[in-house]
């Protein structure tokens, strides 16, 4: 298959989320691996400035990388098949590289000879491999072009390796048979269970079902880790990671490592702000004339929105003060949320910013004692960055590389840029009253769960061979968590809003001068969901105390009551405690910690535990 085949579309966002690099595609009658960025056309990648987020890359990844871009797209609906334009996108191939044909069961790879590519230019999702010489299941029937559809059967490993089932090696019981012989992928009962299917080889007669490469017996009939990287074209020496067999489509096999940034003003003055943003583009001049012709690229190219409401020489006035030290430069905050903390909480926070609306509104009156402040977010901006990927282990919820699978890369070399998104939406920003918390973490009742979720987080980090003691998020990290994903699935039942659509952002870190108590809610999705106004719209005070009550009115009583209320971390090793899908589990893309760290009997009364509750005196609560 040449490398200008197109075989289908995704949406761009899903290059970061979903189908990133090292990713397969499971296209309708075809799979596909995307390969590395070092193959992407970066000139076909808009670039996307976010300072902070690419100080926070930069910090991982290397001071190599120049910028953050946005994958390949063509924005025309309708596009000449036979035209350049359709060739943009990224480069895949295809994966796994043994097919199976569906009539006659023949296993072999792509390129064996023994299949041909059938392109469908005008629906390239349909481009399928075809079996020439097909004779049907019994070998007596005329030779026809049959399809042939990937094996679904693939190996990985906790070190980012993918590689092709050892369909030979496993067929003749892991023996060096040197037997060539032809393979046949069959069923042989009523359901598709592992246990019903076999392979078999023509020439010997060898035959296994695949009941055997799973579990313990896949320890003993799989071969050891090859270290390949097919995105990459490469393979490492020595991995002593026990592969695992896993099946194409499956969610384990490839878990994307992200940042992500709220665009925010760290400046009180907006010009300021746009040359710090854009700094990377002003590092290096050194006259007037050089920021004309800058400016005139920004503008040409849509980057740095807002530039061109000034004129060369103010811009030029900032460049110089940055430069001669008088105007701060750069970025150096370690933590992203910090400065997006600060903004929120400020006594008058920025109104009318490129990329930041907002609007201060009053605490609905059955709150009070426990809301300080409540900001609606009219305009955001979320930038997201994709920096690596694992495969078998979800990256875990710490900063620390040393806590985390390990780190898949995205290309061969050092990248000097990565693929990132950036989605527009709106939110609400709730600020808890700090002396009421503090009082509230005293409470015994409040004591003895939090010395019961940090026995599960420690029993739940051993049994992952990682540092016990590292990574506790805190009892106030669990309420207001658990008080965003009641909003979250309030929000959605109320105004029709997609659940998925809406995420949460965090604030609860007490280790600084300004302990951190707060929830963002906000939409950012690509699509126009994010921008309706809606979400704003129930942050008012006569709706959003509304929304409230009714959510922690849902929350008392779970439909899997007593039996949620019960819950303990130790009885199954979960990291939380009465909560479930029933009551405040939200969508994967809406939670920032994987449904972790949550639980009812911190917000509302239960029947497991009345007393520590934060809202337990509130109407409603």
């Amino acid at each position: 298959m040449s490398e200008v085949t197109p075989v289908g579309e995704v949406r761009p966002s899903q290059l970061l989320w979903t189908y990133g690099p090292g990713a397969l595609v499971d296209m309708p009658s075809l799979s596909v691996l995307t390969l590395g960025i070092d193959r992407w056309d970066k000139d076909r990648c808009p670039p996307i400035v976010e300072a902070r987020l690419l100080a926070a890359v930069r910090r991982i990844l290397g001071q190599q990388v120049e910028s953050m871009r946005m994958p390949p797209y063509v924005k025309a609906d309708k596009i000449d098949p036979w035209s350049p334009e359709a060739k943009v996108g990224v480069p895949v191939r295809p994966f796994p590289r043994w097919l199976r044909c569906v009539k006659c069961g023949m296993l072999a790879e792509y390129d064996s000879g023994l299949f041909k590519v059938k392109e469908s230019r005008y629906r390239p999702e349909n481009t399928r491999f075809v079996h020439e010489s097909c004779r049907g299941s019994d070998g007596d029937k005329p030779a026809r072009d049959a399809d042939a559809v990937p094996a679904r059967f693939l190996l990985a490993c906790r070190n980012g390796h993918l590689d092709d089932f050892p369909w030979r090696y496993y067929v003749h019981g892991g023996q060096n048979s040197g037997c060539t012989g032809g393979l046949r992928f069959f069923e042989a009962g009523a359901s598709l269970q592992t246990e019903n299917l076999w392979v078999k080889c023509d020439s010997c007669g060898a035959k296994r079902n695949l009941a055997q490469a799973f579990g313990k017996a896949g320890k003993e009939s799989l071969p050891a880790c090859r270290g390949r990287h097919p995105h990459l074209d490469r393979y490492d020496a020595n991995c002593t990671e026990e592969p695992r067999a896993v099946l194409l489509g499956a969610t384990n096999s490839w878990f994307a490592m992200t940042l992500s940034a709220l665009a925010i003003p760290l400046t009180k003055d907006p010009i300021v702000q746009l040359v710090q943003d854009g700094w990377d583009n002003f590092v290096d001049v050194e006259s007037v004339l050089e920021v004309k012709a800058i400016i005139k690229i920004l503008v040409k190219n849509a980057i740095l929105p807002g530039i061109d409401q000034y004129s060369p020489e103010e811009v030029w006035a900032v460049v110089e003060g940055i430069q001669k030290g008088e105007v701060t430069a750069g970025v150096t905050q370690d933590d992203l949320k910090a400065p997006e903390w600060q903004v929120f909480s400020e006594p008058n926070p920025p109104k009318d910013w490129p990329h930041f609306l907002s609007e201060a509104v009053q605490v609905p009156a059955a709150f009070k004692n426990q809301i300080a402040d409540v900001l609606l977010l009219k305009r955001l901006r979320e930038v997201n960055a994709l920096i690596g990927f694992t495969r078998v282990e979800a990256p875990e919820a710490s900063n620390d590389p040393d806590e985390q699978p390990p780190m898949a890369a995205l290309c061969n070399d050092s990248p000097s840029w990565i693929p990132a998104s950036q989605v527009h939406g709106e939110g609400i920003f709730i600020r808890f009253d700090e002396k009421a918390l503090a009082d509230w973490e005293t409470k015994a009742e409040v004591v003895a769960l939090n010395e019961k979720l940090f026995k599960g987080h420690k029993a739940w980090r051993n049994s992952r061979k990682l540092e016990p003691m590292n990574g506790y998020p805190g009892i106030r990290y669990a309420l207001l968590h658990t008080v965003a994903h009641l909003l979250i699935r309030e929000l959605a039942l109320e105004c029709g809003y997609n659940a998925a659509s809406i995420r949460e952002r965090i604030y609860a870190d007490t280790s600084g001068d300004s302990p951190q108590a707060g929830v963002l809610i906000y939409t950012a999705a690509p699509d126009s969901d994010g921008t309706l106004g809606g979400l704003v719209e129930l942050g008012k005070p006569e709706n959003l105390g509304r929304l409230l009550s009714q959510a922690f009115n849902r929350a008392k009583i779970c439909s899997s009551d007593p039996l949620c209320s019960e819950h303990s971390p130790d009885k199954d090793g979960t990291l939380h405690l009465a909560a479930c899908h029933a009551c405040t589990f939200a969508a994967e893309t809406s939670c920032e910690c994987g449904n972790r760290y949550l639980d009812r009997a911190l917000v509302v009364p239960t029947f497991e535990n009345a007393a520590a509750a934060f809202f337990g005196g509130v109407a409603g609560g």
